[in-house]
């Protein structure tokens, strides 16, 4: 396969193999190769509606009296066991309270290390998330812990020689920049053979990558509902607190919501038995509704089904680029074995943004990481091997470009 219409066509062979996938106007695109999944994907078509009916049939015609014949008060927990099923644990150990990742994250990962009083370290990566340190940072210094950020490759290392003061161990299944994977319930025993705490962010896993909360024996974790997820541009983070800790989990966000009787207000504070005691104060609906909706397609197929179609998609992806030019892949940073990857690929190239823009302007939609980094999300749902090819064939021209 050399040319532009063989690869089409064998695109649309394999688009039309399997007919759960490929269905990008259930999703609204507009038009365009959608491979930014994994900083907000489009919203489903059907959302629109979902949400009027939830102001004028729910809002408009109960007022206060929704939040109670509505189900609204249920939503966090709910849509928390939703999510449950994707993320391989049982009911009962996720909620949505409406918060932030950001503000997310603060909530767990101080009661993580309020679970270690008697350790002093709180141990991150270089390579996390900005916000994950930035979090780390202030968590540390107001418990009067010490943050340590080390290279990912030197997280066992550290553990094995240090792993006697680390309380809690803060990390992800999938670097953001260059889409690298970490066995989850490997880091997870080894932190747990020192003695350590686990707080897992899954942003950049929930709704793309097989996760096995329980079965890996998490203990706490959080994730964003904006990526592969789709609730939408900030759409609630959830927070995941394994059945074994919530007896002994202390989180310092208090908000009535998560009162073990939120309507007596009462003016001191018990926290609500089981995950409830995670929420704290009055949840955003209309947030929590586009997120629910957002996760019906996905439960329909299923975690496995969406993992092996991204797989297809990202091989395709390199499939093009070696067919066009090998020599292309030495642009790519993220491993080439599917195995080692989540759910999308970076590409080095200079100036990132002008790149970005540059496909944008060819009808492909892609993630620029400043200065030098692209990455294409090959999100499931919507993403179709016919993107594949428009994608690759306009990277392939830009690429060869700057040579």
């Amino acid at each position: 396969m050399t040319d532009l219409s063989t690869l089409t066509a064998e695109a649309r062979r394999r688009d039309a193999a399997d007919p759960r996938f490929g269905r990008p106007g259930a999703y609204l695109t507009s038009g365009i190769a959608h491979l930014n999944g994994n900083s907000l994907g489009p919203p489903r078509a059907s959302l629109s509606g979902e949400l009027e009916r939830a102001v004028s049939k729910q809002w408009a015609r109960r007022q206060v009296g929704a939040w109670f014949r509505e189900g609204w008060l249920d939503l966090p927990r709910s849509v928390g066991d939703k999510l449950a099923v994707l993320l391989g644990a049982g009911p009962g150990q996720i909620v949505v309270a409406g918060e932030t990742t950001s503000t997310t994250l603060f909530n767990v990962l101080t009661a993580a290390c309020r679970l270690r009083d008697d350790r002093s370290v709180l141990l991150a990566e270089t390579g996390a998330f900005p916000t994950d340190l930035y979090i780390a940072a202030s968590v540390s210094t107001l418990l009067g812990r010490r943050l340590h950020v080390v290279p990912g490759t030197g997280i066992e290392t550290f553990l094995r020689e240090e792993g006697h003061r680390v309380a809690v161990a803060l990390l992800a299944p999938v670097d953001f920049r260059t889409g690298e994977r970490r066995d989850v319930a490997a880091a997870t025993a080894g932190c747990h053979a020192a003695g350590a705490v686990t707080v897992w962010d899954l942003s950049h896993a929930a709704g793309i990558l097989p996760v096995r909360l329980d079965g890996d024996e998490v203990d706490l974790a959080v994730g964003c509902g904006y990526k592969y997820l789709g609730g939408g541009p900030g759409a609630p983070a959830f927070a995941y607190v394994a059945r074994r800790w919530q007896s002994r989990v202390d989180f310092p966000l208090s908000g009535w919501h998560g009162h073990a009787e939120p309507f007596a207000l009462r003016p001191e504070f018990e926290p609500a038995s089981g995950i409830d005691r995670a929420r704290t104060g009055t949840p955003s609906v209309l947030g929590l509704l586009a997120l629910n909706h957002a996760l019906d397609p996905l439960l329909d197929v299923g975690t496995e089904a969406l993992y092996g179609r991204n797989r297809s998609l990202a091989e395709f992806f390199l499939d093009c680029l070696e067919y066009r030019n090998p020599g292309l892949l030495s642009h790519l940073i993220t491993p080439r074995e599917p195995e080692r990857r989540g759910g999308h690929l970076a590409f080095r190239v200079p100036d990132a943004d002008a790149a970005a823009e540059t496909l944008r302007e060819r009808g492909v939609l892609v993630d620029a990481r400043p200065p030098d980094l692209l990455r294409f999300a090959f999100a499931p749902l919507y993403v179709t091997h016919e993107h594949v090819v428009r994608a690759a064939s306009g990277f392939c021209d830009l690429l060869e470009g700057l040579s």
